[in-house]
């Protein structure tokens, strides 16, 4: 009677969690948080040529590792490439530096990619279908969290491995390499911010450096867990809880990617404090049938009550973060842009009138663009500086010709890229390659007209 109480208060109590952290969650997400959706200053760091650009660059590794995308792939990973069946601790430990090591060497290949071709990847790894696939796959490890199926290696591919080394090292070599594209997604502005710089630097072997920082830091959690993980408790009861909360999670993570790839669904999501709170009910009730708790290997009725409990939690958690997104919406991008698209009317312009120009390339799927939105963009002292200057939106969401041939022609390697023309026609050479915050964007709308000198060479653009 007494145990039976206590599961309905921790139930209660979960429940209670989760409705505070959905009713939350737009608030959290909309107000310029930081980690996986902000550069942390990296960008200008590196522009600056600070020490403190690979420290930053770690910390943003960490603080990737604890994103809902990223996260759950811990106690999966660590399963699959054997560190908690290791024979002792140095073994745990040499599995879990291969790992961390192959996710460094995928984040370092990015980093000479950028270098030698000039294209940042950070475009790339946000593209709807990549985060298509990445959603697929998150769904597939979630149906493996709730029982559907044992994710390991084939028995045949195990007896391969073992005659090349051992399935466990070779293994957790190669779960590193897919890890770091999985997480990709997730890494946002600190990872954008960073291949932008290393494509414009041309470098590969800043490229690599600053690269495997990031991957390092990003890697810290997954090497704690697995090197350690001999100590942890035997599985029991508690481990399909763990194993539930871990399914929401990911189920929720492929929601978010997707509920951004299907433009059908934006206006779906409202931004009011009322749509916030039903959300976080929702997912409370979902908790209360069972999400984390129930079980799908019982009774029709318990595995029925914990699928609804699942969808409910999943869906609270979605509708959250698209309230953010919509509140973002809500918010504008700030300054009013006179010309989109079309650069030559914007140079024609300010030809005509003697203004400087502000080119600011940008996507609807950038997620460093909506942070420069909302950090810079829209402060008031900003809108007032940038009165002066004709402004040009280059939209690439759906990346036209007229975007790429405008997008060439300034050698634009990533976004967001805020670009600036002094009234003269010459483009300044400081640009703006992340997410800034509005005193930053000033000291750059104040320079401008004063950059171009004898001494500094600048790029005439008209």
């Amino acid at each position: 009677m007494l145990k039976g109480s206590m599961r309905i208060l921790l139930r209660i109590l979960v429940a209670a969690i989760t409705v505070a952290g959905v009713a939350y969650l737009p608030d959290l997400l909309s107000s310029g948080p930081t980690g996986a959706t902000t550069d942390l200053g990296l960008g200008a760091l590196l522009a600056e040529g600070s020490g403190l650009a690979y420290l930053v660059a770690f910390g943003g590794g960490v603080l990737t590792s604890l994103t809902p995308c990223v996260y759950p792939l811990v106690p999966i990973t660590v399963s699959i490439f054997g560190a908690k069946q290791a024979s002792s601790r140095r073994h745990a430990m040499a599995l879990s530096g291969l790992y961390v090591f192959g996710i460094a060497v995928m984040y370092s290949s990015l980093g000479v990619g950028a270098a030698l071709t000039g294209r940042a990847f950070g475009s790339v790894m946000q593209n709807p279908l990549v985060i298509g696939a990445v959603a697929l796959v998150f769904a597939t490890m979630a149906a493996s969290m709730f029982g559907a199926f044992e994710l390991q290696l084939p028995s045949t591919w195990q007896a391969k491995l073992h005659g090349v080394g051992g399935a466990g090292f070779w293994g957790a070599f190669v779960m590193g390499l897919v890890s770091g594209v999985i997480a990709a997604p997730c890494t946002g502005p600190v990872l954008a911010a960073t291949l932008a710089f290393v494509a414009t630097k041309g470098s590969v072997v800043f490229g690599v450096g600053i690269m495997f920082a990031y991957a390092m830091g990003m890697g810290v959690l997954f090497f704690l867990i697995g090197a350690f993980s001999v100590s942890l408790p035997k599985s029991g009861p508690w481990m399909d809880t763990v194993k539930s909360v871990f399914g929401v999670a990911l189920l929720a993570a492929a929601g978010v990617f997707l509920k951004d790839v299907v433009p059908a669904l934006q206006p779906l999501f409202l931004a009011t404090r009322s749509a916030a709170l039903t959300a976080a009910g929702v997912a409370g009730l979902g908790v209360m049938l069972g999400a984390f708790h129930g079980s799908f290997h019982g009774s029709l009725i318990h595995g029925l009550a914990k699928g609804v409990g699942v969808a409910l939690v999943v869906s609270g958690i979605v509708y959250g973060a698209g309230a953010a997104s919509a509140r973002t919406r809500a918010h504008g991008e700030g300054i009013t842009w006179a010309f989109r698209q079309d650069e030559l009317a914007a140079i024609a312009q300010a030809r005509a009138q003697g203004k400087p120009i502000i080119i600011d390339f940008w996507a609807e799927w950038c997620v460093a663009c909506k942070e420069l939105d909302k950090t810079a963009w829209t402060d008031p002292r900003v809108q007032v500086a940038a009165a002066r200057f004709v402004t040009l939106k280059m939209d690439g969401t759906q990346d036209s010709d007229a975007f790429q041939k405008v997008f060439d022609k300034y050698g634009v390697v990533g976004m967001p890229t805020v670009l600036f023309i002094d009234s003269t026609g010459r483009e300044v050479p400081q640009r703006i390659t992340g997410a800034v915050e509005a005193d930053e964007m000033l000291k750059y709308l104040e320079s401008v007209d004063r950059t171009c000198s004898a001494a500094i060479a600048c790029v005439a653009r008209w």
